[in-house]
Formats: structure tokens, C-alpha cells, sequence
């Protein structure tokens, strides 16, 4: 399977793929703390909840959301993942291939199923019911990425729990191909194994991306001003550090300068991506030499785009379309520091 004649892979991205079946809930009820965080989806225990619609969106998860995007930015996109040999499986592929992202390096499991996610949709955020399948997870060995050809970046995102073995293999492909660059954004199992299980991981990697809960679940921290949390995660070794936070924006920090970018103004629909929007475009426009103001910038305007759509996919913008929508922010929305 594939799509690539001889071009040679600018990003890989390594991580789960799943199907998404966005439920969108009608009466429903949200609880948070006094400072409006912490927030809690709430309805009838044992009730019958009334639902709006559902809808289902293939080839989802992190690292597949962040494929897509890099295709759509104009990168030469791969993606190694696990599927099963299912119907799920095939409607991935499918979607993958028409996105122009190359699929040889995606394994399919006979007897285990693809991922499959539902998604409560109430009002305009989700809450994500996820089971990850146990594939035996391995490094796959494929010409195309060997030596000459190893791609420039590797994107590693959310893997299984039974994965720890397997950031070996990535450390020692890292080893073998010292000019291929790690971005990684941690999923929920690689949070839970703890930073130091997989510390090779995070010394070696480039580009460090999550949003503030993540980050503070990482850093085994809470209530930490985010300049300290920035650093703080750049001390595990990381070379430049994103974290973004929802309608309050983004920041960087590069060893030398923390910057803030602002959300822009929007309609959000349902914000399932947003994450993957703005850290695909935010490593995009450093891979395209860009400078970390401006990949901050890419980011910000890729997931206001996103969370105007239902799911991770529709509001993905091309280069084209995103540099145009860069020449119009106002001065007032453009990063400053911190």
C-alpha cells in the first residue's frame, strides 16, 4: 500500500488511528470548579439520554489528524499505524489515500479490530470515550525510510498501553538517522507511563507539544504559571516547547523567548482537532523554515478553521488557503512576548 513513487518523506507521523462517532447530546449539564475549570459532563444516571444526530469520521486520532493536515499544508505526509483487517480499517485507508498521505507503512491486524471512539458532542466541546486495541506495536522496516531517505521529521503522538518497548525502536531509528528531528505530543497512555520511563524520549525530541492539562499531568504539577510549566518542560529536553490552552491561546518557549499568541475570533462548532490543527501547522511552519512567532501564528488560525466543522478533518486548511487568511490578522492578534 502506498502513494510515493520516489518523493521522499518530509514528516512520519507514528501513532493510533481510529473511527470517531460524533453523538451530539441535547440535555446535558456542565459542573466546574470556582475557577471554572475541572468541568463535568452531567446527566440523568440510569436515565434515557435524548440525542441530536451522529456522525462518523474516519482515520482520527493525533497522529492521523496531524498527517492530513501536513498533506493539506503541502508535505510529503506518512503515517505508521495499526488497523485492523475490519471494514473500519479499509474506510481509513480509504480516506488516507485521498488525503494524498502515504499508507505503506500502516499495519493491518486480522484478528484485532480498528479503534473505535465515540464522541459526546454538547454544546461546543467533547468528551472522547476511547478503548485502544492491544496491537503488538513494532518498528515497521521499510526502505523508504532508511539512510538517504529517512524522513526529515517523525511526529510521534498517542500510542497503547503495552507500547513501552516500542520508544526503544524509535530512540534507535533516531540513533541511526541523526538528522530526522522528533516532535512529540503525548497521549494519554505515554502521560500515564511518566516522564521518566521515556525520558530518551524527551531528551531527544525538537519540538515538544501539548495542551495545559496535558502538560501539567506530564510535569505532575497543578496551578503553575505557564512561563514555569514552559521551562520546566524544557528542562526535560526539549528544544522547543508548545502548549496550547483552548480560548486563551497558545505559548512557546525556546530556551530564549516565551511568546503568547491570542485565539482568534470565531464560531466554534464542535472542537474536536483543534489541538492537532494548530500543533500540525505550528511544526509545519517550522519545517518550512518559518520562525516560531509565525508557526505560532499557522497554528492559531489552522484550529479556529478546525472547531467551525464537525471533527478533526473538515476545517484542515492548504498553505494557500492559510498564508492568505496570515496576511489579513491585525497587528493586535499577532504573538507577543511573555
Amino acid at each position: 500500500m502506498g502513494i510515493f513513487k520516489s518523493k521522499k518523506i518530509d514528516v512520519l507521523s507514528i501513532g493510533d488511528i481510529s473511527v470517531d462517532n460524533f453523538i451530539k447530546i441535547k440535555e446535558a449539564e456542565t459542573k466546574c470548579d470556582a475557577n471554572n475549570g475541572h468541568c463535568e459532563l452531567c446527566f440523568t444516571y440510569g436515565g434515557k439520554i435524548p440525542y441530536e444526530s451522529s456522525e462518523i469520521c474516519y482515520a482520527t486520532g493525533n497522529s492521523s489528524n496531524v498527517a492530513i493536515s501536513m498533506s493539506r499544508l503541502g508535505l510529503q505526509s506518512s503515517l505508521m499505524s495499526n488497523i485492523g483487517f475490519d471494514e473500519n480499517g479499509y474506510k481509513c485507508l480509504d480516506k488516507l489515500k485521498k488525503e494524498k498521505v502515504d499508507i505503506s507503512l500502516i499495519k493491518r491486524h486480522q484478528n484485532t479490530p480498528t479503534n473505535f471512539h465515540y464522541i459526546l458532542w454538547y454544546i461546543t466541546e467533547r468528551t472522547i470515550l476511547t478503548k485502544h486495541e492491544k496491537y503488538q506495536y513494532e518498528w515497521i522496516k521499510n526502505k523508504k525510510i532508511e539512510g538517504s531517505r529517512a524522513p526529515s521529521w517523525i511526529y510521534l503522538s498517542s500510542l497503547g498501553e503495552n507500547s513501552l518497548s516500542f520508544y526503544n525502536e524509535i530512540i534507535s531509528y533516531l540513533k541511526r538517522n541523526n538528522k530526522t528531528k522528533l516532535v512529540f505530543q503525548p497521549g494519554t497512555f505515554q502521560i500515564k507511563l511518566g516522564k521518566d520511563k521515556i525520558k530518551e524520549i524527551y531528551s531527544n525530541t525538537n519540538i515538544f507539544t501539548s495542551n495545559k492539562e496535558e502538560a501539567e499531568k506530564v510535569l505532575g504539577v497543578e496551578g503553575k504559571e505557564i512561563k514555569e510549566m514552559l521551562k520546566m518542560i524544557y528542562e526535560l529536553g526539549p528544544r522547543i516547547v508548545l502548549i496550547t490552552d483552548s480560548l486563551n491561546g497558545a505559548y512557546s518557549y525556546d530556551g530564549k523567548e516565551f511568546l503568547c499568541v491570542k485565539s482568534l475570533p470565531h464560531k466554534p462548532i464542535e472542537s474536536t482537532g483543534a489541538g492537532d490543527a494548530f500543533s500540525s501547522a505550528f511544526v509545519a511552519a517550522i519545517i518550512l523554515g518559518k520562525t516560531i512567532s509565525e508557526g505560532l501564528m499557522w497554528g492559531a488560525i489552522n484550529a479556529m478553521s478546525v472547531v467551525e466543522y464537525v471533527g478533526p478533518h473538515s476545517g484542515l486548511l492548504s498553505r494557500y488557503l492559510l498564508e492568505e487568511y496570515f496576511k489579513s490578522i491585525p497587528d493586535n492578534h499577532k504573538p507577543t512576548a511573555i
